[in-house]
């Protein structure tokens, strides 16, 4: 069954075997600090493609689990072993409520379709108590406006938001946001469930 977010062209799919090679490798330290996993926690990661990110999470969580719509990104996932990944939209996530202790979306967010119908899945799955860390290049810098535009040539349909506009769709009784700017070209949401 394919995705109902599927873009017109998998551009992932196509990158999946060079994507670790040609994209810049994410600031773990930063990530781990944010998250503050627990040994017994389950890890979602979504649009988490080849496992890039959430791979240097496994010796903190359970478990780990990569959501995403390209399976050519899943199969370099799958490689790495030990990594749980499922075929899927972001927008129906196939996990009960409250499933996941620990979420992350890092470099994701814009690539979504329905950014509304995501945030409340990951709401959703989110369990009691649990955390949700949300990194993003910050559209407002000179140098995220040129791969906005690259995107935007290559039909990627991508959609960047500046800190506050990203926030809105997580503002929801029950849940505290933090923001964290400041370093390099991202910016990092934190979201916390009330337990």
């Amino acid at each position: 069954m394919t995705p109902a977010s599927d873009p017109p062209f998998d551009h992932f799919g196509l990158l999946a075997p060079l994507y670790e090679r040609i994209i810049r490798q994410p600031d773990a330290p930063v990530l781990l600090q944010l998250l503050e996993p627990q040994p017994d926690d389950l890890l979602l990661d979504i649009g988490g493609g080849t496992g890039r990110v959430s791979q240097h999470f496994r010796e903190y969580v359970r478990r780990v689990h990569i959501v995403d719509i390209s399976e050519g990104m899943l199969r370099q996932a799958q490689a790495k072993g030990d990594l749980c990944t499922e075929l899927g939209a972001s927008e129906r996530l196939p996990f009960r409520d409250g499933a996941f202790q620990r979420i992350i979306a890092v470099d994701s967010f814009h690539h979504f379709r329905r950014h509304a119908q995501v945030a409340r899945e990951l709401l959703r799955v989110l369990a009691p108590g649990g955390r949700l860390v949300i990194e993003e290049p910050d559209i407002r810098l000179f140098h995220v406006k040129l791969i906005a535009l690259m995107e935007t040539v290559t039909l990627m349909r991508s959609h960047f938001y500046k800190p506050d506009e990203l926030e809105r769709f997580f503002t929801a009784p029950g849940y505290k946001l933090t923001r964290h700017e400041g370093q390099a070209l991202n910016f990092w949401i934190v979201i916390d469930r009330e337990k």
